[in-house]
């Protein structure tokens, strides 16, 4: 087997399935394996919360600083719960699927799984049981809608929140998870596009969606010539430090054993993350005459997205290219590119997590190849790199298209964005009738 079908989502639960040569019973339980992915699970769910909902509440400004929590909590429990229900099957049931093939089942799973149908405590995925399997991939599935959060952030109701979420984990998220990751006979994993723990499937899918909300719902009232500071950015470096932390759970973890693929995943992602961190802060030093606390979390944030797709490829010098590269566009786009666009991406969703998974995505091709110390099989980089940009771009067009029927659906039918008054009064107070602070 190829490093990349050892390593894939896909063709480790395709273990389960009749006409491979190992079968689910003819594999022992290892302990060790289960162990890390308990472990990596933990993690992972980490980064969502209180994470994601600490690195995005200090940025907001206070009276919205529980409305952005709140939905990520409330995120985290619907997600959850639909994936146990559909999601889980929709993305992994490898029912009708066959290399070469493309057929309805390419583009997403059926529902043989559907409520877990069929799992025992004694069902496995590889040496691991398959209940730890299907948690792991619920906090994948629990954290790409989370991050469309920042895009949005101060300014959508939250019932359409929830709906919207919900329609989109089930249209956009699930389909896309199943044709990287389900396995042979998936659209993008037949085309040999390369994403170890979710470039593709989690950042580039968060973060165009993101794009295209904040522009469907419009900028914030006083956008841009009112000053909308973060107002504690103290939990915004927290919250990164938990990402960094958590993100070797998503990273190390998506080698789904505990190997050597998983201890090259979290080198690679050290470097990576630490090299973009400083490209960002030197960027801005140079630019802004000042280095910034938020810069540099920003920067942590770019390069852990820009190794994602390639923790399991790339070698040390691969991800210190990518952690730079990442650095230095991530903090172009998130404020050159986005003042002169003029679109108003709250917390920098799509210029983080869609620009860094896309810029990730494409190196991901180059820096898999031996020849530049990777780890992967590719030995044609040209071709590779092409692969990737078919991937990416694909990808971008499906989330965006579907995102954006989505939200023009469930604008016409209830409406999106909160009045102005509550806009001014804050969502905490309007939304919730709490706040974040009782002085």
């Amino acid at each position: 087997m190829t490093l990349r079908k050892i390593a894939g989502l896909g063709a480790l639960l395709s273990l389960a399935s009749p006409g491979l040569a190992l079968a689910a019973d003819e594999v022992t339980l290892n302990s060790g394996d289960t162990a890390w992915m308990l472990t990596a699970t933990v993690l992972v769910l980490l980064m969502t919360i209180p994470g994601l909902a600490l690195f995005y509440g200090g940025m907001v400004r206070a009276k919205n600083l529980l409305s952005v929590m709140m939905q990520c909590f409330a995120i985290t429990g619907l997600i959850s719960v639909l994936w146990v229900v559909y999601g889980y099957s929709l993305a992994f049931d490898t029912t009708g699927m066959e290399q070469g093939v493309v057929n309805f089942n390419s583009f997403v799973g059926g529902l043989s799984k559907a409520f877990l149908s069929g799992l025992t405590p004694t069902s496995l995925i590889g040496a691991f049981p398959e209940s730890v399997f299907i948690t792991f991939q619920m906090t994948f599935a629990i954290i790409t809608p989370a991050l469309i959060v920042g895009a949005f952030a101060e300014r959508m109701k939250f019932s359409a929140m929830l709906i919207f979420m919900a329609v989109w984990f089930t249209l956009v998220y699930a389909p896309i998870a199943h044709m990287v990751w389900a396995g042979n006979g998936g659209l993008m994993w037949d085309w040999g596009v390369l994403d170890f723990a979710g470039g593709t499937v989690v950042h580039i899918n968060a973060g165009i969606a993101g794009l295209v909300a904040c522009i469907v719902l419009g900028k914030r009232k006083g956008y841009p010539t009112t000053h909308m500071a973060p107002h504690n950015l103290g939990y915004t470096l927290i919250g990164a430090a938990m990402l960094w932390v958590g993100w070797f759970g998503f990273n190390a973890g998506s080698a789904i054993a505990a190997n050597g693929t998983a201890g090259m995943a979290m080198l690679v992602t050290q470097i990576a993350t630490a090299a973009a961190a400083l490209a960002w802060m030197f960027a801005e030093w140079v630019t802004h005459g000042k280095p910034s606390a938020l810069g540099i979390a920003s920067g942590v944030v770019a390069g852990l997205v820009a190794i994602t797709p390639a923790a399991g490829t790339a070698g040390p010098m691969g991800a210190l290219v990518i952690g730079l590269a990442s650095g230095l566009i991530c903090f172009f786009c998130a404020t050159s590119l986005k003042r002169k666009l003029g679109y108003d991406d709250s917390l920098d969703a799509f210029g983080v997590h869609g620009v860094g998974g896309i810029v990730g995505a494409l190196l991901t091709g180059v820096f898999a190849a031996p020849a530049l110390g990777g780890f992967g099989t590719v030995e044609d980089i040209g071709a590779q790199l092409f692969t990737q940009f078919k991937g990416v771009a694909f990808t971008v067009v499906y989330t965006a298209i579907v995102t954006f029927v989505i939200l023009k659906v469930l604008d016409l039918l209830m409406g999106l964005r909160v009045s102005e008054e509550t806009e001014s009064v804050g969502l905490d107070l309007a939304e919730h009738n709490e706040r974040g602070y009782n002085l």
